[in-house]
């Protein structure tokens, strides 16, 4: 059985997912291939990691790919998180990765439904509720706040958790009943009316939105299209890896696995999966990094110490997202964190020489020269940025 080394699986990483300036892409829709898909839920690291994969490509031309081509899509997938797939994914993701989370949301909503007494047949609510919103929307875009003024049914608040507890208390059920649509593939997350660092969306029909709606593969076919992608560009990784990006059982990972015909190999200790048209990659020159936070890069695996140094752990907090990072040769070097007066600051884990550090700050000045005056904040900081930021 082939052993890959540390350094060939970040001579992979560098070339597939675009990140050295000889690598680099030149639309949206690449950079999000490059790495199957990009993480949406801050809505600002859709734009910086496209930025981090690309020549010449602006905010203004990705949410072009976004709203006026909609060669890019938003998706509820994968550990009911919110990704940007390029279009030819969408019908794989809604056959299998999205249907998993349309059922789970759909016995959560109905649990809660019952619980706060907002309704005695928990799934006629629901069919009701989403019925009306597609109604709705039949006669065009609208937002949450426009939809729960017109929809009664999605108004009102469920309660979550004990009293008092932390997670707990009365929430909006409407945010709910959308994503559930979403995640059914019956509406999609359309125009966002603010500005690209936010996420407001104009809710629309897929039939809508989209000028040809895909069927969605049967869930087997569409599991096995996802790892075969992830495999191509995150390969080699381990069956651990690959479950904890998807967000399915380990038997329905070893079952995609087989139906795609991955290669078994070794990495590190244990055994691992590449994609069976793999091959070698060439060498490449010294690269640096400057990833924002939860970018696909950073999320891409679970066991992560062949790129994360012991000593970058604070690069994530405690749940395992990852904040903005920088990055060296295939590994996690650095932090870095916008303060509100828009300045970048860094942080170093590491020794790294002066010439390195040297392109960073090139590329930092990309990164400053792209964002212009825009502030955001991070959702998901790890432990070292709230130093960074005092």
């Amino acid at each position: 059985m082939r052993h890959v080394p540390d350094i060939e699986r970040r001579t992979r990483l560098v070339r597939r997912h675009a990140l050295a300036a000889d690598h680099r892409v030149g639309d949206a829709v690449a950079a999000a291939e490059a790495v199957v898909c990009l993480h949406a839920t801050e809505p600002a690291s859709v734009h910086l990691a496209v930025a981090a994969r690309s020549e010449g490509v602006s905010a203004a031309d990705v949410d072009a790919a976004l709203y006026d081509e909609r060669s890019l899509v938003k998706q509820l997938a994968m550990r009911r998180t919110l990704f940007v797939f390029p279009r030819d994914l969408l019908a794989a993701a809604w056959g299998s990765a999205s249907a998993r989370v349309e059922t789970t949301e759909r016995k959560r909503i109905t649990k809660d439904v019952t619980a706060s007494g907002l309704a005695d047949d928990a799934d006629a609510w629901l069919k009701a509720a989403g019925d009306a919103v597609l109604s709705k929307l039949a006669d065009g875009p609208l937002s949450a706040q426009q939809l729960r003024e017109l929809v009664p049914e999605i108004a009102g608040t469920v309660r979550i958790g004990s009293p008092g507890a932390k997670w707990g208390g009365d929430i909006p059920i409407g945010p709910r009943v959308l994503g559930h649509l979403g995640a059914r593939g019956d509406i999609m997350r359309g125009r966002n009316s603010g500005h690209w660092r936010t996420s407001r969306p104009a809710w629309s029909l897929t039939s809508q939105w989209l000028d040809e709606v895909p069927d969605p593969l049967p869930a087997e076919e569409g599991y096995a299209e996802l790892v075969r992608r992830w495999l191509r560009t995150f390969g080699p990784g381990t069956t651990t890896d690959l479950s904890w990006w998807m967000g399915w059982p380990l038997r329905t990972t070893r079952q995609a696995l087989a139906d795609c015909g991955a290669v078994e190999v070794r990495v590190g200790g244990g055994p691992a999966w590449l994609a069976p048209d793999d091959e070698p990659p060439a060498a490449v020159e010294p690269w640096v990094a400057v990833l924002p936070g939860l970018d696909p890069t950073t999320m891409g695996w679970k066991e992560r110490d062949w790129y994360l140094p012991a000593a970058a752990v604070d690069a994530f907090d405690s749940v395992g997202n990852g904040g903005p990072t920088l990055w060296v040769d295939g590994r996690i070097v650095g932090a870095w964190a916008q303060t509100r007066d828009g300045e970048i600051h860094t942080h170093y884990f590491e020794r790294v020489p002066a010439i390195r550090r040297r392109q960073i700050d090139a590329r930092i000045a990309e990164v400053k020269a792209m964002i212009g005056d825009t502030r955001f904040s991070l959702r998901f900081p790890g432990a070292i940025h709230a130093r960074i930021l005092g």
